[in-house]
């Protein structure tokens, strides 16, 4: 779709560049890390709950990075994108991230239309607050990770009946999260592994539907083809971006618009569309209370 920006705009913006890349994912493995420290030096419930709250937060920004090089926008090169995504990203929530893009594709390419594929996800939004909360109560008591932990047990049960592609993604997987009990029983704490599957199990559904609605329910018009119509970004406070939105994944509009600005680009690439007026009929959305509002009916 034509914007306001200028081609020297656009070039500035679709640079990639390796150090802002390799900069989110250490930021990721920082805020994981100093989570488990955290925890092992004050062990509490209130840090432990803080603690599944944030590995699940970064759970969700692992999803986003390997989301950003699955469309091969996040390193200069195809092989890094590939080859970090898939070992650094995809590994560490149990995704195949070549299948994850060839579906994604297709949201991207139908979004605005009955045929987008993830059109279940909000549809039918806005709804009623009970059944919003019924939606989130199923996620946070882990009904909605559960059966996701069921289908990765049923995918090792049946490994050699998977595609190639499955299984070196379950490798990975497999590899990552094992390695991962092995380092935190290394240092006397195994547990802290256990706080890491309860978040994939109840914390990275939720926030991944939050995601989700924040993305494409209840816009104004979610069968146009106007991004501005079929997609909301949503201005995320601090601690939004800590718990919610990590990685940039509030700025989902700008992404329709252009998916080739890499992710790091997006908040420069809303500043200036937003200053020369593409955005004067566009509702912006400031953070998460604001979502909520307009989802919802009473």
């Amino acid at each position: 779709m034509k914007t306001n920006l200028t081609d020297e705009e656009l070039k500035l913006l679709s640079t990639r560049n390796n150090i802002k890349a390799a900069w989110m994912f250490i930021c990721n493995y920082a805020i994981v890390i100093a989570t488990f420290v955290m925890v092992f030096v004050w062990t509490n419930p209130i840090t432990i709950i803080l603690a599944i709250f944030l590995l699940g937060a970064r759970q969700l920004g692992f999803g986003v990075l390997l989301h950003e090089c699955g469309h091969g926008t996040l390193f200069e090169s195809k092989k890094h994108n590939q080859v970090i995504g898939d070992w650094f990203a995809a590994a560490a929530i149990f995704s195949n991230m070549n299948a994850y893009s060839q579906g994604h594709r297709q949201h991207h390419r139908l979004a605005g239309t009955e045929n987008d594929p993830d059109l279940p996800n909000y549809k039918d939004y806005p709804i009623s607050a009970s059944r919003l909360r019924r939606k989130l109560a199923r996620d946070i008591t882990g009904k909605t990770g559960w059966r996701q932990v069921r289908g990765i047990a049923r995918s090792i049960a049946k490994f050699h009946e998977l595609r190639t592609d499955q299984q070196e993604a379950l490798t990975r997987g497999m590899i990552f999260n094992i390695s991962l009990l092995v380092l935190t029983a290394t240092f006397g704490a195994p547990w802290l592994f256990i706080l890491w599957v309860i978040a994939f199990i109840v914390v990275n559904p939720l926030i991944s539907r939050i995601r989700q609605i924040g993305e494409h329910a209840a816009v104004p018009d979610l069968y146009d083809l106007d991004p501005r119509l079929n997609t909301r970004s949503i201005v995320a406070n601090w601690v939004e971006r800590l718990f919610i939105c990590p990685m940039g994944v509030n700025y989902h509009l700008e992404h329709h618009l252009l998916a080739s600005i890499p992710v790091y680009n997006l908040p420069k690439m809303h500043n200036l569309l937003k200053n020369n007026n593409f955005y004067s009929d566009t509702h912006i959305t400031h953070g998460y209370r604001e979502l909520y509002r307009q989802v919802t009916t009473r």
